[in-house]
């Protein structure tokens, strides 16, 4: 069974519901999220989609390795 994340939830509150997200993300390229306080504090209005624009990994990708984990990216 897959778990439904929405697109615009903030990567604090996927990483606050889903801990284990964090695996994933780094996996991405999204490294920045284990630096000190960048969680607290851009991890506050990131997005994924965000994210996958600033730091140009494609959504597609995204969502097929979150996939991949059990998770489903919602568009809501």
């Amino acid at each position: 069974m897959l778990i439904e994340i929405k697109s615009t939830m903030t990567i604090y509150d996927l990483l606050t519901t889903y801990p284990n997200i964090k695996e994933i993300m780094v996996e991405l390229g999204f490294l920045d999220i284990v630096k000190p306080g960048m969680l607290q504090s851009v991890g506050r209005f990131m997005t994924i989609e965000k994210g996958s624009k600033m730091k140009n990994i494609g959504l597609e990708l995204i969502k097929k390795t979150f996939y991949n984990h059990g998770y489903l990216i919602i568009d809501k």
